[in-house]
């Protein structure tokens, strides 16, 4: 169950991580698990789902100077529902579906319908992301090399 202070506004933590569950989830199954809701609520679209480009910096050692590192393409979109809650979405790519799913997820999940959505797409979306994450790190560990010095007795 989502937390939400006590005028129904979802607790900023929540609502930092299923942002971050929604951007990071692949296309197909976020569009697969949203299709098990009902269908699209009313809303209106704030602003259609349009892409641009975003300048990616990176700090050398986590703590340097910032640098540009490049361009990343991402999509844009905000939602109005009915009830007039609002819900964003950037994504990284030119997937304009996926960016209105993912804005009408987030307006969806500060109201009535949050449990239903917070069960059926945050939910294994997370599970899915973990997974990968997961599988990856045993990947990268299957391949790690130790090293070490050999002192010889030559001192």
């Amino acid at each position: 169950m989502l937390d939400a202070s006590p005028g129904g506004v979802p607790d900023h933590a929540d609502r930092k991580h299923w942002m971050q569950v929604l951007a990071q989830a692949p296309a197909d199954p976020l569009k697969a698990a949203y299709q098990t809701l009902a269908p699209d609520p009313d809303h209106t679209l704030l602003r259609a789902p349009e892409f641009g480009a975003v300048m990616v910096q990176g700090r050398m050692g986590g703590t340097g100077g910032a640098f540009n590192l490049g361009e990343m393409t991402v999509t844009r979109c905000s939602v109005r529902l009915a009830d007039g809650a609002v819900g964003h979405a950037y994504i990284a790519g030119r997937d304009a579906e996926k960016a209105r799913i993912a804005a009408l997820c987030d307006a969806m999940l500060q109201g009535a319908a949050a449990e239903a959505v917070q069960d059926h797409v945050v939910a294994p979306m997370a599970a899915l992301l973990s997974k990968a994450r997961a599988d990856h790190a045993a990947k990268a560990a299957a391949t790690k090399v130790d090293f070490f010095t050999l002192v010889r007795g030559e001192d």
